[in-house]
């Protein structure tokens, strides 16, 4: 039976190259990496800040910035708990459309630390006001207060106007959290010409191996900052614990090349979207797209979304597709027992009673035939209906 993967922003599938050097990572590399006093150690620390200094060559960072986590997941939680337990946050300022391991901690810390919690106002197609940001910015000019959005949605695509963000924050003096998980290894980004004061990346977005991820942190915050997971003195005595040695050498790997021939990969991602698009709207009138998904110039190039008409909830539609050989989701995998709260906050209550989601996500392993084999899926399901 043929099959079409397009649910690569829950995961990628890692690289052969990647597998091989954690293979040999394995095998290789027996000796624990805070062993210094012998070589064995010392190859194991060698392998973990080789990965790091290339890591941050690649997102143009120092070395001393990167902080290795399990995840994504992770290092939002590192961002943020440490942000109120160790830079005296008061006030955070978030969206309703960002990840559930940014809202759910935002949530939790918001009860434990009595932390205030604005959310910014959402205009149509998932557009923050930024006029309303200001307005919450100014209000709390007092409280020390951090901005956490994400960089490039998971589930609709929107890319944030980072300019404006960079520069409210630096208007009304607030730390700038964003949730890169979608963009790194996947997008072009230069941390020392962006204003981030922290941002986070997991290797399994951008053909790694999962459980492993890290934290950007700037070197004058990171100086303030006490451990965050204590027992040892790994990772700058932030993150305790014995490294994911070939987790590292993965994650190091896989982002190389990634920025190794990035444009050819964009432009691939782009038209693959581009020809999704124009086959979608020949067989669905009228489709809506969910926020700016089907804007190149707005979105990621990896992500479309859309809402397939039903006459009645059809909560069988992704399994269907699934029976044809398509993978698709309805939005976050990490928010898979509810309905998306992204989508939920963009439409009306009236036009999701008469549809389904659908997030195609696109990687450098696609090819049109995937698109056409979701096209003849969508098609084969509509004439069962009939």
């Amino acid at each position: 039976m043929k099959r079409a993967y397009l649910d690569n922003a829950a995961s990628t599938p890692i690289r052969n190259e990647v597998v091989k050097v954690m293979i040999n990572t394995l095998k290789c590399s027996l000796g624990n990496p805070s062993s210094v006093q012998h070589s064995y150690g010392r190859e194991a620390r060698s392998i973990i800040e080789e990965s790091r200094i290339c890591i941050a060559k690649n997102i143009q960072a120092s070395p001393s910035e990167i902080i290795f986590t399990s995840g994504g997941t992770e290092a939002n939680n590192l961002v943020l708990r440490s942000s109120i337990l160790d830079l005296g946050i008061r006030h955070i300022l978030t969206s309703q459309l960002e990840h559930p391991s940014v809202l759910q901690t935002i949530l939790d810390l918001s009860i434990r630390y009595k932390i205030t919690v604005d959310f910014i106002s959402i205009h149509e197609k998932g557009i923050l006001d930024f006029n309303n940001m200001e307005e919450i910015l100014k209000k709390n000019i007092y409280k020390k207060t951090l901005v956490s959005l994400m960089y490039a949605n998971n589930e609709i695509g929107n890319l944030l106007e980072i300019d404006k963000v960079f520069f409210l924050c630096k208007k009304y003096n607030a730390y700038f959290h964003s949730d890169t998980i979608q963009v790194i290894g996947n997008f072009p980004i230069n941390m020392e010409k962006l204003s981030f004061d922290f941002a986070t990346a997991s290797a399994h977005k951008f053909y790694g191996p999962k459980g492993i991820g890290f934290a950007f942190i700037r070197n004058n915050i990171l100086k303030k900052m006490r451990p965050f997971m204590t027992g040892g003195y790994q990772e700058y005595s932030i993150r305790s614990g014995t490294e994911n040695i070939h987790g590292i050498a993965g994650l190091s790997e896989a982002l190389r090349l990634s920025y190794f021939d990035f444009t050819s990969h964009i432009k691939k991602m782009q038209n693959l979207k581009s020809y999704c698009i124009s086959e979608l709207k020949k067989i669905i009138p009228n489709i809506i797209f969910n926020g700016l998904s089907y804007d190149l110039d707005k979105s990621i190039p990896s992500i479309l979304n859309f809402l397939y008409p039903t006459k009645k909830k059809d909560y069988l539609l992704y399994f269907h597709l699934d029976l044809m050989g398509v993978a698709v989701s309805e939005g976050s995998s990490c928010n898979s027992k509810k309905k998306s709260h992204v989508i939920q906050s963009i439409t009306d209550i009236n036009l999701l009673n008469q549809t389904m989601p659908i997030r195609i996500s696109f990687g450098i392993f696609n090819e049109k035939k995937d698109i056409d084999l979701l096209i003849e899926s969508l098609q084969r399901i509509q004439r069962i209906r009939k």
